[in-house]
Protein backbone atom coordinates (compact mmCIF):
# COMPACT_ATOMS: atom_id res chain seq x y z
CA UNK A 1 0.00 0.00 0.00
CA UNK A 2 0.80 3.83 -0.09
CA UNK A 3 2.94 5.31 2.66
CA UNK A 4 0.56 7.54 4.71
CA UNK A 5 0.88 11.04 5.12
CA UNK A 6 0.18 12.43 9.22
CA UNK A 7 -2.61 14.15 8.79
CA UNK A 8 -4.16 10.78 7.45
CA UNK A 9 -2.97 8.92 10.28
CA UNK A 10 -5.80 9.81 12.81
CA UNK A 11 -8.36 8.70 10.02
CA UNK A 12 -6.55 5.76 9.80
CA UNK A 13 -6.12 4.35 13.32
CA UNK A 14 -10.25 5.20 13.66
CA UNK A 15 -10.98 2.41 11.36
CA UNK A 16 -8.65 -0.04 13.06
CA UNK A 17 -5.13 -0.99 14.46
CA UNK A 18 -2.64 -3.18 11.63
CA UNK A 19 -0.03 -5.37 12.73
CA UNK A 20 3.01 -3.13 12.39
CA UNK A 21 3.57 0.16 11.68
CA UNK A 22 6.49 1.93 10.46
CA UNK A 23 6.98 5.96 11.48
CA UNK A 24 9.72 7.35 8.92
CA UNK A 25 10.91 10.63 8.44
CA UNK A 26 13.13 13.84 10.04
CA UNK A 27 10.81 16.13 11.39
CA UNK A 28 10.84 15.21 15.28
CA UNK A 29 7.81 16.50 15.93
CA UNK A 30 5.96 14.95 13.51
CA UNK A 31 7.45 12.00 13.54
CA UNK A 32 6.84 12.22 17.64
CA UNK A 33 3.18 13.05 17.39
CA UNK A 34 2.62 10.04 14.70
CA UNK A 35 4.00 7.57 17.52
CA UNK A 36 1.94 9.03 20.09
CA UNK A 37 -1.28 8.86 18.49
CA UNK A 38 -0.31 5.28 17.52
CA UNK A 39 0.12 4.42 21.22
CA UNK A 40 -2.94 6.46 22.08
CA UNK A 41 -5.16 4.12 19.97
CA UNK A 42 -3.07 0.58 20.62
CA UNK A 43 -4.05 1.68 24.74
CA UNK A 44 -7.37 1.91 23.43
CA UNK A 45 -7.74 -1.16 21.93
CA UNK A 46 -6.63 -3.06 24.82
CA UNK A 47 -2.24 -3.10 24.43
CA UNK A 48 -1.70 -2.42 28.44
CA UNK A 49 2.10 -2.91 27.85
CA UNK A 50 5.28 -1.22 25.79
CA UNK A 51 8.03 -3.02 25.09
CA UNK A 52 11.18 -0.50 24.17
CA UNK A 53 14.02 -1.14 21.91
CA UNK A 54 16.77 1.18 21.03
CA UNK A 55 18.35 -0.75 17.61
CA UNK A 56 22.67 -0.64 16.93
CA UNK A 57 24.84 -2.45 15.37
CA UNK A 58 24.97 -5.00 18.70
CA UNK A 59 21.18 -5.31 18.21
CA UNK A 60 20.42 -9.15 19.22
CA UNK A 61 16.81 -9.70 16.90
CA UNK A 62 16.80 -12.75 18.86
CA UNK A 63 16.11 -11.55 21.70
CA UNK A 64 13.17 -9.52 20.51
CA UNK A 65 11.71 -12.39 18.30
CA UNK A 66 11.61 -14.55 21.77
CA UNK A 67 10.03 -11.72 23.81
CA UNK A 68 7.20 -11.96 20.80
CA UNK A 69 6.56 -15.73 20.73
CA UNK A 70 6.82 -16.34 24.45
CA UNK A 71 3.87 -16.91 26.25
CA UNK A 72 2.84 -16.01 29.86
CA UNK A 73 -0.25 -17.43 31.92
CA UNK A 74 -0.93 -13.49 32.21
CA UNK A 75 -0.29 -12.45 29.11
CA UNK A 76 -0.90 -8.66 27.66
CA UNK A 77 -1.26 -7.13 24.44
CA UNK A 78 2.29 -5.45 24.45
CA UNK A 79 3.49 -2.82 22.03
CA UNK A 80 7.24 -3.48 20.80
CA UNK A 81 8.88 -0.26 19.91
CA UNK A 82 11.85 -0.43 18.03
CA UNK A 83 13.76 3.27 17.78
CA UNK A 84 16.79 2.93 15.15
CA UNK A 85 19.12 6.60 14.84
CA UNK A 86 20.70 5.16 12.00
CA UNK A 87 18.06 3.53 10.06
CA UNK A 88 20.04 0.80 9.24
CA UNK A 89 18.32 -2.78 9.27
CA UNK A 90 21.42 -5.39 9.01
CA UNK A 91 20.37 -8.92 7.41
CA UNK A 92 19.66 -10.73 10.79
CA UNK A 93 17.12 -7.78 11.48
CA UNK A 94 16.01 -8.13 7.23
CA UNK A 95 15.17 -12.16 8.33
CA UNK A 96 13.71 -11.31 11.99
CA UNK A 97 11.14 -8.32 10.32
CA UNK A 98 10.09 -10.68 7.19
CA UNK A 99 9.46 -13.66 9.99
CA UNK A 100 7.27 -11.71 12.23
CA UNK A 101 5.19 -10.01 9.31
CA UNK A 102 4.56 -13.33 7.90
CA UNK A 103 2.40 -14.44 10.73
CA UNK A 104 1.94 -11.33 12.88
CA UNK A 105 0.92 -12.77 16.53
CA UNK A 106 -2.75 -10.86 17.47
CA UNK A 107 -1.84 -10.03 20.97
CA UNK A 108 1.59 -7.79 19.41
CA UNK A 109 1.60 -4.72 17.66
CA UNK A 110 5.03 -3.90 15.88
CA UNK A 111 6.04 0.22 16.13
CA UNK A 112 9.27 1.08 14.07
CA UNK A 113 10.70 4.41 14.08
CA UNK A 114 13.48 5.36 11.78
CA UNK A 115 15.01 8.76 9.87
CA UNK A 116 14.24 9.41 6.31
CA UNK A 117 14.60 6.11 4.11
CA UNK A 118 16.46 5.95 1.04
CA UNK A 119 14.97 4.68 -2.10
CA UNK A 120 17.02 1.38 -1.26
CA UNK A 121 16.01 1.08 2.04
CA UNK A 122 11.92 0.83 0.15
CA UNK A 123 12.82 -2.05 -1.55
CA UNK A 124 14.27 -3.76 0.85
CA UNK A 125 12.11 -7.34 2.04
CA UNK A 126 11.97 -6.19 5.52
CA UNK A 127 10.17 -2.91 3.89
CA UNK A 128 7.86 -4.76 1.96
CA UNK A 129 7.20 -7.31 4.38
CA UNK A 130 6.00 -4.03 6.98
CA UNK A 131 4.06 -2.37 4.08
CA UNK A 132 2.22 -5.38 3.63
CA UNK A 133 1.29 -6.53 6.94
CA UNK A 134 1.19 -3.26 8.37
CA UNK A 135 1.40 0.76 7.70
CA UNK A 136 3.49 3.11 6.47
CA UNK A 137 3.89 6.27 7.58
CA UNK A 138 5.93 8.76 5.40
CA UNK A 139 6.80 12.23 8.11
CA UNK A 140 7.90 14.89 5.26
CA UNK A 141 9.33 18.29 6.11
CA UNK A 142 6.84 21.57 6.39
CA UNK A 143 8.03 23.99 3.77
CA UNK A 144 8.42 27.26 3.61
CA UNK A 145 5.41 28.05 1.80
CA UNK A 146 3.52 25.52 3.68
CA UNK A 147 4.52 26.40 7.20
CA UNK A 148 2.13 29.65 7.32
CA UNK A 149 -0.84 27.20 6.83
CA UNK A 150 0.07 24.73 9.15
CA UNK A 151 0.33 27.39 11.51
CA UNK A 152 -3.34 28.64 10.87
CA UNK A 153 -4.12 25.09 11.47
CA UNK A 154 -1.75 24.63 14.57
CA UNK A 155 -3.59 27.53 15.87
CA UNK A 156 -6.86 26.78 15.53
CA UNK A 157 -6.47 23.51 17.10
CA UNK A 158 -5.25 25.88 19.94
CA UNK A 159 -8.39 26.86 20.17
CA UNK A 160 -6.78 30.58 19.01
CA UNK A 161 -7.45 33.07 15.77
CA UNK A 162 -4.35 34.81 13.95
CA UNK A 163 -4.43 37.38 11.25
CA UNK A 164 -2.37 36.14 7.97
CA UNK A 165 0.24 39.54 9.45
CA UNK A 166 0.92 37.77 12.55
CA UNK A 167 1.04 34.61 10.92
CA UNK A 168 3.73 35.26 8.61
CA UNK A 169 5.85 37.13 11.33
CA UNK A 170 5.37 33.15 13.27
CA UNK A 171 6.60 31.43 10.84
CA UNK A 172 9.51 34.10 10.11
CA UNK A 173 10.37 33.53 13.49
CA UNK A 174 10.39 29.00 13.74
CA UNK A 175 10.98 28.62 10.33
CA UNK A 176 12.43 25.08 10.01
CA UNK A 177 11.54 24.32 13.88
CA UNK A 178 7.98 23.22 14.36
CA UNK A 179 8.46 22.38 17.78
CA UNK A 180 9.41 25.66 18.67
CA UNK A 181 6.44 26.99 16.55
CA UNK A 182 4.21 24.76 18.96
CA UNK A 183 6.09 25.89 22.28
CA UNK A 184 5.83 29.60 20.60
CA UNK A 185 1.44 28.96 20.32
CA UNK A 186 1.46 27.40 23.86
CA UNK A 187 2.93 30.79 25.43
CA UNK A 188 0.69 32.82 23.03
CA UNK A 189 -1.79 31.16 24.46
CA UNK A 190 -1.40 32.82 27.64
CA UNK A 191 -0.41 36.10 26.45
CA UNK A 192 -3.51 36.75 24.21
CA UNK A 193 -6.95 38.31 25.11
CA UNK A 194 -10.52 36.93 23.18
CA UNK A 195 -8.30 33.74 21.80
CA UNK A 196 -6.94 36.50 19.15
CA UNK A 197 -2.85 36.34 18.63
CA UNK A 198 -1.95 39.64 17.22
CA UNK A 199 1.50 40.42 15.89
CA UNK A 200 1.98 42.68 18.65
CA UNK A 201 1.84 40.56 21.01
CA UNK A 202 3.97 38.10 18.95
CA UNK A 203 6.71 40.73 18.40
CA UNK A 204 6.69 42.16 22.40
CA UNK A 205 7.24 37.78 23.67
CA UNK A 206 10.86 38.17 20.92
CA UNK A 207 11.71 40.13 23.77
CA UNK A 208 9.30 41.48 26.55
CA UNK A 209 12.58 43.78 28.13
CA UNK A 210 13.89 45.22 24.52
CA UNK A 211 13.93 49.11 25.21
CA UNK A 212 13.75 49.04 21.49
CA UNK A 213 10.87 47.80 19.10
CA UNK A 214 10.46 46.97 15.73
CA UNK A 215 7.14 49.07 15.10
CA UNK A 216 8.90 52.32 16.82
CA UNK A 217 12.01 51.77 14.15
CA UNK A 218 9.42 51.55 11.44
CA UNK A 219 7.47 54.48 12.34
CA UNK A 220 10.93 56.38 12.62
CA UNK A 221 11.72 55.29 9.40
CA UNK A 222 8.17 56.52 7.58
CA UNK A 223 8.70 60.17 9.51
CA UNK A 224 11.75 60.19 7.84
CA UNK A 225 14.00 60.37 10.66
CA UNK A 226 16.94 58.05 9.47
CA UNK A 227 19.59 59.17 12.49
CA UNK A 228 16.65 57.88 15.17
CA UNK A 229 15.91 55.10 13.32
CA UNK A 230 19.47 53.37 12.61
CA UNK A 231 19.96 54.20 16.14
CA UNK A 232 16.94 52.06 17.12
CA UNK A 233 18.14 49.52 14.27
CA UNK A 234 21.52 49.45 16.53
CA UNK A 235 19.59 49.20 19.52
CA UNK A 236 17.12 45.62 18.64
CA UNK A 237 20.63 44.07 17.40
CA UNK A 238 22.13 45.06 20.62
CA UNK A 239 19.39 43.56 21.93
CA UNK A 240 19.53 40.27 20.37
CA UNK A 241 16.36 40.92 18.67
CA UNK A 242 16.00 37.86 15.44
CA UNK A 243 17.00 39.65 12.39
CA UNK A 244 13.58 37.86 10.40
CA UNK A 245 11.41 40.02 13.15
CA UNK A 246 13.16 43.26 11.49
CA UNK A 247 12.95 42.47 8.12
CA UNK A 248 9.34 41.05 8.71
CA UNK A 249 8.04 44.47 10.23
CA UNK A 250 9.80 46.54 7.31
CA UNK A 251 8.71 44.51 4.45
CA UNK A 252 5.23 44.81 5.80
CA UNK A 253 5.25 48.29 5.93
CA UNK A 254 6.77 48.39 2.51
CA UNK A 255 4.32 46.10 0.83
CA UNK A 256 1.56 48.25 2.55
CA UNK A 257 3.19 51.60 0.97
CA UNK A 258 3.72 49.94 -2.49
CA UNK A 259 -0.64 48.85 -2.16
CA UNK A 260 -1.07 52.72 -1.40
CA UNK A 261 1.34 54.06 -4.06
CA UNK A 262 -0.21 51.97 -6.60
CA UNK A 263 -3.71 53.12 -5.61
CA UNK A 264 -3.11 56.43 -5.53
CA UNK A 265 -1.60 56.49 -9.17
CA UNK A 266 -4.63 54.79 -10.40
CA UNK A 267 -6.60 57.98 -9.36
CA UNK A 268 -8.01 56.19 -5.35
CA UNK A 269 -8.58 58.12 -2.84
CA UNK A 270 -6.04 57.61 0.34
CA UNK A 271 -8.82 56.58 3.25
CA UNK A 272 -10.09 53.90 1.15
CA UNK A 273 -6.66 52.51 0.48
CA UNK A 274 -5.44 52.32 3.22
CA UNK A 275 -8.67 51.33 4.71
CA UNK A 276 -8.19 47.99 2.51
CA UNK A 277 -4.84 48.15 3.27
CA UNK A 278 -5.46 47.63 7.09
CA UNK A 279 -3.56 50.97 8.30
CA UNK A 280 -5.01 51.74 11.08
CA UNK A 281 -6.34 55.62 11.76
CA UNK A 282 -4.55 56.85 14.25
CA UNK A 283 -1.63 55.89 11.73
CA UNK A 284 -3.02 57.57 8.82
CA UNK A 285 -1.10 60.49 8.82
CA UNK A 286 2.43 58.55 9.32
CA UNK A 287 1.54 56.23 6.42
CA UNK A 288 0.35 59.45 3.84
CA UNK A 289 3.43 61.47 4.49
CA UNK A 290 5.41 58.49 3.29
CA UNK A 291 3.44 57.58 0.83
CA UNK A 292 3.94 61.23 -0.60
CA UNK A 293 7.77 60.84 0.13
CA UNK A 294 8.17 57.77 -1.68
CA UNK A 295 7.44 57.08 -5.46
CA UNK A 296 6.06 53.57 -6.60
CA UNK A 297 9.05 52.49 -8.18
CA UNK A 298 11.22 53.14 -5.04
CA UNK A 299 9.18 51.04 -3.44
CA UNK A 300 9.86 48.06 -5.62
CA UNK A 301 13.28 48.53 -5.47
CA UNK A 302 12.55 48.38 -1.61
CA UNK A 303 10.85 44.95 -1.67
CA UNK A 304 13.80 43.53 -4.39
CA UNK A 305 16.41 44.66 -1.48
CA UNK A 306 13.92 43.44 1.51
CA UNK A 307 13.69 39.50 -0.84
CA UNK A 308 17.72 39.95 -0.99
CA UNK A 309 18.05 40.20 2.97
CA UNK A 310 15.73 37.90 3.80
CA UNK A 311 17.99 35.20 1.20
CA UNK A 312 21.14 36.40 3.27
CA UNK A 313 19.52 35.84 6.43
CA UNK A 314 18.32 32.40 5.17
CA UNK A 315 22.16 31.88 4.42
CA UNK A 316 21.17 31.91 0.44
CA UNK A 317 23.66 34.11 -0.31
CA UNK A 318 26.73 35.88 1.29
CA UNK A 319 26.48 38.86 3.23
CA UNK A 320 25.74 40.91 6.72
CA UNK A 321 22.28 40.70 7.18
CA UNK A 322 22.01 43.28 9.64
CA UNK A 323 24.11 45.72 7.03
CA UNK A 324 21.49 44.55 4.42
CA UNK A 325 19.01 45.38 7.18
CA UNK A 326 20.59 49.10 7.59
CA UNK A 327 20.51 50.35 3.87
CA UNK A 328 16.75 49.11 3.81
CA UNK A 329 16.17 51.11 6.86
CA UNK A 330 18.24 54.49 5.41
CA UNK A 331 16.00 53.95 2.24
CA UNK A 332 12.47 53.35 3.67
CA UNK A 333 13.83 56.74 5.51
CA UNK A 334 14.40 58.55 2.62
CA UNK A 335 18.14 58.60 1.88
CA UNK A 336 18.71 57.21 -1.19
CA UNK A 337 21.36 59.93 -2.81
CA UNK A 338 24.59 58.19 -0.97
CA UNK A 339 25.78 54.17 -0.76
CA UNK A 340 25.07 52.34 1.90
CA UNK A 341 28.72 52.36 3.93
CA UNK A 342 29.11 56.66 3.20
CA UNK A 343 25.26 56.70 4.50
CA UNK A 344 26.16 54.53 7.62
CA UNK A 345 29.14 57.13 8.06
CA UNK A 346 27.48 59.93 8.29
CA UNK A 347 24.75 58.53 10.26
CA UNK A 348 27.00 57.19 12.95
CA UNK A 349 29.51 60.41 13.11
CA UNK A 350 27.58 63.49 15.50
Amino acid sequence: MASLPPEQLNRALGRGLTAAYLVSGDEPLLVQEACDSIRAAARQDGFSERELHHVGPDFDWNVLLTSVNSLSLFAERKIYELRIANGKIDEAGNKALQHYCERPPEDNLLLIVLPKLSKGAQRSKWYQAIDACGTVVQVWPISPQQLPGWLDKRIKQAGLRADPDTIDLLAARTEGNLLAAVQEIEKLKLLCEDDFISADIVAGAVADSARYDVFSLVDKALHGDARAAVKTLHGLKGEGTDATVVLWALAREIRTLSQIAHGLENGQSFDRIARSSGVWDKRKPLVSRAAKRLRSNQLQLLLRKANSVDKTIKGLRSGDAWDELMDLVLNLSGTFSLSAPVQKLSLTLD
